[in-house]
Protein backbone atom coordinates (compact mmCIF):
# COMPACT_ATOMS: atom_id res chain seq x y z
CA UNK A 1 0.00 0.00 0.00
CA UNK A 2 1.24 3.48 -0.83
CA UNK A 3 2.18 5.59 2.17
CA UNK A 4 3.33 9.10 2.90
CA UNK A 5 6.41 9.74 5.03
CA UNK A 6 8.01 12.90 6.34
CA UNK A 7 11.64 13.74 5.78
CA UNK A 8 13.98 15.27 8.34
CA UNK A 9 12.59 18.76 7.66
CA UNK A 10 9.06 17.57 8.35
CA UNK A 11 7.92 17.83 4.72
CA UNK A 12 5.88 15.10 3.12
CA UNK A 13 7.93 12.77 0.94
CA UNK A 14 6.52 11.63 -2.41
CA UNK A 15 4.21 8.66 -2.15
CA UNK A 16 5.77 5.42 -3.34
CA UNK A 17 4.36 2.02 -4.17
CA UNK A 18 6.12 -0.54 -2.00
CA UNK A 19 4.99 -3.33 -4.34
CA UNK A 20 7.12 -1.78 -7.11
CA UNK A 21 10.19 -0.33 -5.36
CA UNK A 22 12.29 -0.41 -8.57
CA UNK A 23 10.09 2.09 -10.41
CA UNK A 24 10.85 5.79 -10.51
CA UNK A 25 8.23 8.16 -9.14
CA UNK A 26 5.37 8.13 -11.65
CA UNK A 27 5.36 11.92 -11.95
CA UNK A 28 9.08 11.85 -12.75
CA UNK A 29 8.53 9.17 -15.37
CA UNK A 30 5.84 11.30 -17.00
CA UNK A 31 8.04 14.39 -16.92
CA UNK A 32 10.99 12.62 -18.52
CA UNK A 33 8.77 11.09 -21.21
CA UNK A 34 7.64 14.58 -22.28
CA UNK A 35 11.19 15.90 -22.53
CA UNK A 36 12.78 15.67 -25.99
CA UNK A 37 9.68 13.95 -27.33
CA UNK A 38 11.17 14.10 -30.83
CA UNK A 39 13.68 11.43 -29.72
CA UNK A 40 10.96 8.76 -29.90
CA UNK A 41 12.13 5.50 -28.32
CA UNK A 42 15.37 7.06 -26.99
CA UNK A 43 14.44 8.23 -23.50
CA UNK A 44 16.75 9.81 -20.87
CA UNK A 45 17.22 6.38 -19.23
CA UNK A 46 18.92 5.03 -22.39
CA UNK A 47 22.53 4.80 -21.27
CA UNK A 48 24.24 2.96 -24.13
CA UNK A 49 26.66 4.77 -26.43
CA UNK A 50 24.08 5.44 -29.14
CA UNK A 51 26.63 6.51 -31.75
CA UNK A 52 28.55 3.25 -31.43
CA UNK A 53 25.39 1.16 -31.26
CA UNK A 54 24.17 2.72 -34.52
CA UNK A 55 27.57 2.10 -36.10
CA UNK A 56 27.65 -1.61 -35.25
CA UNK A 57 23.98 -2.02 -36.22
CA UNK A 58 24.71 -0.58 -39.66
CA UNK A 59 27.59 -3.03 -39.96
CA UNK A 60 25.23 -5.86 -39.00
CA UNK A 61 22.75 -4.56 -41.58
CA UNK A 62 25.42 -4.69 -44.27
CA UNK A 63 26.34 -8.21 -43.20
CA UNK A 64 22.76 -9.38 -43.58
CA UNK A 65 22.37 -7.70 -46.99
CA UNK A 66 25.56 -9.32 -48.28
CA UNK A 67 24.27 -12.69 -47.05
CA UNK A 68 20.97 -12.12 -48.88
CA UNK A 69 22.82 -11.42 -52.12
CA UNK A 70 25.10 -14.43 -51.79
CA UNK A 71 22.27 -16.84 -50.91
CA UNK A 72 20.14 -15.60 -53.79
CA UNK A 73 23.01 -16.02 -56.26
CA UNK A 74 23.54 -19.56 -55.01
CA UNK A 75 19.81 -20.22 -55.34
CA UNK A 76 19.87 -19.31 -59.02
CA UNK A 77 23.25 -20.89 -59.78
CA UNK A 78 22.78 -24.26 -58.06
CA UNK A 79 22.42 -26.98 -60.65
CA UNK A 80 22.47 -30.75 -60.86
CA UNK A 81 20.67 -33.79 -59.46
CA UNK A 82 21.23 -32.73 -55.84
CA UNK A 83 20.46 -29.07 -56.38
CA UNK A 84 16.69 -28.86 -55.84
CA UNK A 85 16.65 -29.51 -52.09
CA UNK A 86 19.70 -27.31 -51.59
CA UNK A 87 18.16 -24.51 -53.66
CA UNK A 88 15.11 -24.46 -51.37
CA UNK A 89 17.37 -24.03 -48.36
CA UNK A 90 19.32 -21.24 -50.07
CA UNK A 91 16.09 -19.38 -50.81
CA UNK A 92 14.72 -19.88 -47.28
CA UNK A 93 17.96 -18.61 -45.79
CA UNK A 94 17.92 -15.58 -48.11
CA UNK A 95 14.40 -14.69 -46.99
CA UNK A 96 15.31 -15.08 -43.32
CA UNK A 97 18.42 -12.93 -43.71
CA UNK A 98 16.28 -10.25 -45.38
CA UNK A 99 13.94 -10.37 -42.38
CA UNK A 100 16.96 -9.86 -40.11
CA UNK A 101 18.03 -6.86 -42.19
CA UNK A 102 14.55 -5.38 -41.87
CA UNK A 103 14.58 -5.86 -38.08
CA UNK A 104 17.95 -4.17 -37.77
CA UNK A 105 16.97 -1.27 -40.04
CA UNK A 106 13.82 -0.69 -38.01
CA UNK A 107 15.80 -0.67 -34.76
CA UNK A 108 18.28 1.83 -36.23
CA UNK A 109 15.39 4.18 -37.01
CA UNK A 110 13.94 3.70 -33.51
CA UNK A 111 17.29 4.82 -32.10
CA UNK A 112 17.22 7.98 -34.19
CA UNK A 113 19.65 6.80 -36.84
CA UNK A 114 19.45 6.11 -40.57
CA UNK A 115 19.90 2.60 -41.98
CA UNK A 116 22.72 2.58 -44.53
CA UNK A 117 21.52 0.80 -47.68
CA UNK A 118 24.08 2.48 -49.92
CA UNK A 119 25.50 -0.26 -52.17
CA UNK A 120 28.78 1.63 -52.36
CA UNK A 121 30.93 0.28 -49.56
CA UNK A 122 28.43 -2.46 -48.66
CA UNK A 123 31.05 -5.21 -48.79
CA UNK A 124 33.44 -3.08 -46.72
CA UNK A 125 30.86 -2.47 -43.99
CA UNK A 126 29.87 -6.13 -43.90
CA UNK A 127 31.59 -8.44 -41.42
CA UNK A 128 31.32 -11.39 -43.83
CA UNK A 129 32.77 -11.47 -47.33
CA UNK A 130 30.83 -11.79 -50.56
CA UNK A 131 32.42 -14.93 -52.01
CA UNK A 132 30.43 -16.66 -54.71
CA UNK A 133 31.95 -20.13 -54.52
CA UNK A 134 31.96 -20.71 -58.27
CA UNK A 135 29.57 -23.28 -59.76
CA UNK A 136 30.38 -26.11 -57.35
CA UNK A 137 27.46 -26.94 -55.04
CA UNK A 138 29.84 -28.04 -52.29
CA UNK A 139 31.84 -24.82 -52.55
CA UNK A 140 28.68 -22.69 -52.43
CA UNK A 141 27.59 -24.41 -49.23
CA UNK A 142 31.08 -23.98 -47.75
CA UNK A 143 31.10 -20.24 -48.48
CA UNK A 144 27.66 -19.83 -46.90
CA UNK A 145 28.75 -21.82 -43.84
CA UNK A 146 31.87 -19.68 -43.41
CA UNK A 147 29.74 -16.51 -43.66
CA UNK A 148 27.30 -17.82 -41.05
CA UNK A 149 30.16 -18.60 -38.68
CA UNK A 150 31.49 -15.05 -39.13
CA UNK A 151 28.01 -13.65 -38.40
CA UNK A 152 27.71 -15.82 -35.27
CA UNK A 153 31.00 -14.53 -33.88
CA UNK A 154 30.21 -10.90 -34.69
CA UNK A 155 26.71 -11.06 -33.16
CA UNK A 156 28.10 -12.59 -29.98
CA UNK A 157 30.57 -9.72 -29.68
CA UNK A 158 27.92 -7.06 -30.40
CA UNK A 159 25.61 -8.61 -27.78
CA UNK A 160 28.42 -8.44 -25.22
CA UNK A 161 29.09 -4.82 -26.20
CA UNK A 162 25.44 -3.81 -25.84
CA UNK A 163 25.10 -5.72 -22.56
CA UNK A 164 22.50 -4.40 -20.16
CA UNK A 165 22.59 -0.89 -21.59
CA UNK A 166 20.15 -1.55 -24.45
CA UNK A 167 18.01 -4.60 -23.65
CA UNK A 168 15.73 -4.14 -26.67
CA UNK A 169 18.63 -4.23 -29.12
CA UNK A 170 20.22 -7.10 -27.21
CA UNK A 171 17.06 -9.24 -27.38
CA UNK A 172 16.72 -8.57 -31.10
CA UNK A 173 20.32 -9.57 -31.72
CA UNK A 174 19.96 -12.68 -29.56
CA UNK A 175 17.01 -13.83 -31.66
CA UNK A 176 18.98 -13.20 -34.86
CA UNK A 177 21.99 -15.05 -33.42
CA UNK A 178 19.82 -18.08 -32.66
CA UNK A 179 18.65 -18.19 -36.28
CA UNK A 180 22.22 -17.81 -37.60
CA UNK A 181 23.29 -20.76 -35.44
CA UNK A 182 20.40 -22.73 -36.90
CA UNK A 183 21.53 -21.81 -40.42
CA UNK A 184 25.09 -22.93 -39.67
CA UNK A 185 23.93 -26.31 -38.40
CA UNK A 186 21.69 -26.81 -41.43
CA UNK A 187 24.55 -25.96 -43.79
CA UNK A 188 26.94 -28.28 -41.95
CA UNK A 189 24.49 -31.14 -42.24
CA UNK A 190 23.78 -30.26 -45.88
CA UNK A 191 27.50 -30.20 -46.68
CA UNK A 192 27.98 -33.66 -45.18
CA UNK A 193 25.03 -35.10 -47.10
CA UNK A 194 26.06 -33.63 -50.45
CA UNK A 195 29.71 -34.62 -50.00
CA UNK A 196 28.67 -38.17 -49.08
CA UNK A 197 26.39 -38.55 -52.10
CA UNK A 198 29.01 -37.12 -54.45
CA UNK A 199 31.65 -39.39 -52.91
CA UNK A 200 29.50 -42.46 -53.41
CA UNK A 201 28.75 -41.40 -56.96
CA UNK A 202 32.47 -40.99 -57.64
CA UNK A 203 33.19 -44.44 -56.19
CA UNK A 204 30.60 -46.02 -58.45
CA UNK A 205 32.07 -44.19 -61.40
CA UNK A 206 35.58 -45.39 -60.58
CA UNK A 207 34.36 -48.93 -60.07
CA UNK A 208 32.81 -48.96 -63.47
CA UNK A 209 36.09 -48.21 -65.21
Amino acid sequence: MARTERNQQGHKAPATDESQPFLSDIQELRRRAREHIEAGAVTPSYDANRTLVLQVLNQALATELVCVLRYRRHYFMADGVLAEAVKREFLTHAEEEQAHADQIAERIVQLGGAPDFNPEGLATRSHSEYREGGSSLVQMIKEDLVAERVAIESYREIIQFVGIHDPTTRRMLESILAKEEEHAEELRSMLEDVAQVLGEKQQRSNGGN
